[in-house]
């Protein structure tokens, strides 16, 4: 596609990757499974302008002081048994002067990082990466499709913040049930519908599939942003792609976590 003439076309942006040490200063839980937790450091020259950018977190190994370590051809240099599992998160808010992040957690219970920010306290720390590059979609869309579960959340509701007064947006969000609604902020026209998995494990059910092969989509041009379990995006991917119309230019479907791996995230 030739970007120069497609107003519509996302735009890819680099950034320099680079790690830093933060410290949590909060804890917040917005529903019983998503935890806020806040953070300080030095923020020189972080960017994170895409709704769906995400920054790498590092779990290191018990006994392990959190370090930031030089970066070489191969990525960070950990030394032999300090390398930490690495998790990727969508930024949820941040200030660069004053050197604040907050990212948003599902609490889950599986995995290295579910379990650090179940029992996380403020003095803790935390050594991030990136963001890497950003994915700008414009704001010359029709109107705009935002589906996902939990893990997407931070994403939707950046997207839903960002957009004008004049965007519609229809989104789809599958929690376990109603106590896990959050507000979403935001100027847009959204058409908002959540769908229950009602106890059933997350990623085992096609509720967000059934929901928008059920939903009558306005007229005009489309931008689709769909996330979560990896199986689920691809199927809604599909559907959008052969079923409904979609240029496969405008969708992006990410899978944030596949289904029967702990804690496990495909880059998004």
């Amino acid at each position: 596609m030739d970007v120069t003439s497609d107003p519509r076309a996302p735009q890819r942006v680099r950034h320099e990757t680079r790690m830093r040490l933060l410290e949590v200063t909060g804890v917040t839980d917005i529903t019983p499974t998503m935890r806020r937790i806040s953070f300080k450091g030095d923020m020189t020259g972080f960017a994170a302008p895409g709704h769906a950018d995400h920054i790498k977190a590092f779990f290191f190994p018990e006994g392990v002081e959190p370090k930031i370590v030089p970066i070489g051809p191969r990525g960070a240099e950990f030394a032999e048994g300090e390398r930490p599992e690495m998790r990727d998160y969508t930024p949820r808010q941040y200030d660069v002067g004053a050197g604040t992040l907050d990212i948003d957690f599902v609490l889950h219970g599986d995995g290295p990082a579910s379990s650090w920010a179940a029992q996380v306290s403020p003095g803790d720390k935390l050594v991030i990466g990136g963001p890497r590059g950003s994915l700008i979609v414009p704001t010359a869309f029709d109107w705009y499709l935002l589906a996902g579960d939990e893990t997407a959340i931070p994403a939707l509701a950046r997207r839903i913040a960002e957009l004008p007064q004049d965007a519609r947006v229809i989104a789809v969000i599958e929690v376990d049930n109603p106590d896990e609604h959050q507000p979403f902020p935001g100027a847009a026209d959204v058409s908002l519908s959540y769908v229950y998995r009602n106890g059933a494990p997350a990623g085992s059910t096609s509720l967000i599939l059934d929901r928008i092969k059920a939903t009558s989509f306005p007229d005009g041009v489309a931008y689709a942003y769909v996330a979560g379990e990896a199986s689920m995006s691809k199927a809604v991917r599909a559907h959008l792609t052969d079923d409904r119309g979609f240029d496969p230019e405008y969708v992006k479907a990410a899978g944030y976590w596949l289904l029967g791996t702990a804690d496990a995230q495909e880059d998004h």
